[in-house]
């Protein structure tokens, strides 16, 4: 029953654009289903492929909103316009408008609490850390954070580090085989090894269960 209820409201979501709300909180939808859905009904000026959105990500005026290929949104804020302007408006008398684009190009992460501000342009080829607040563009390979947020780094440089790094690590190999972001086959050994790893020998025997939203993916 439970599955035929899943099955109903991802329909509904994707179809008709109906029990949205519904379709999130029972079917946890990944963010690369997710994108598909904003693609489709979130009233985007435009989004590329291999996107993946959180589904708690908030985009406030989508119709000024472009995301190329691979752009990765998660718990984070594009927001479109000032609303400072209505206050105005009464305080002073005045009608005046403050809204911009935001341009997010070709492989593109942003990360979770980071606030992207109207007439802003984003990589491509490009990070934006957690927590940091976007007031101007992004160039192209850039890392940035911070607030305002400032290049920290490159993303080529990051790449080389990465790469190195995983080498040495327990679970390196896991990472190597897997195809995509997530493999329920292996998922299990890599939280064993890096349990060890960060907790020592005892640690191994106490690793947690899948999280939810990976038993989801199994």
């Amino acid at each position: 029953m439970r599955s035929l209820l899943k099955k109903f409201l991802r329909y509904m979501a994707f179809e008709h654009n109906r029990f949205r709300g519904l379709w999130v909180k029972f079917c946890r939808p990944m963010g690369e289903e997710y994108a598909q859905y904003v693609k489709r009904h979130g009233g985007l000026y435009a989004m590329g492929e291999k996107c993946a959105i959180a589904n708690v990500a908030r985009i406030t005026d989508p119709a000024y909103v472009r995301l190329g290929n691979n752009v990765r949104l998660s718990d984070c804020t594009l927001l479109g316009h000032d609303g400072s302007i209505n206050m105005l408006r009464v305080a002073y008398g005045v009608r005046v408008d403050r809204v911009g684009k935001i341009d997010i190009r070709d492989n593109v992460f942003v990360g979770m609490g980071a606030i992207v501000m109207p007439g802003v342009t984003i990589g491509p080829n490009a990070i934006v850390a957690a927590g940091s607040l976007v007031t101007k563009d992004v160039a192209e390979g850039d890392i940035v954070g911070g607030v305002p947020a400032k290049p920290i780094g490159r993303v080529e440089e990051l790449v080389r580090k990465l790469e190195a790094e995983t080498d040495k690590l327990p679970w390196g190999h896991l990472i190597r085989q897997r195809e995509g972001s997530f493999d329920p086959a292996t998922e299990p050994e890599m939280v064993r090894l890096r349990v060890k790893h960060f907790y020592g020998a005892d640690g191994a025997n106490d690793a947690p269960a899948l999280s939810p939203a990976a038993e989801k993916r199994k």
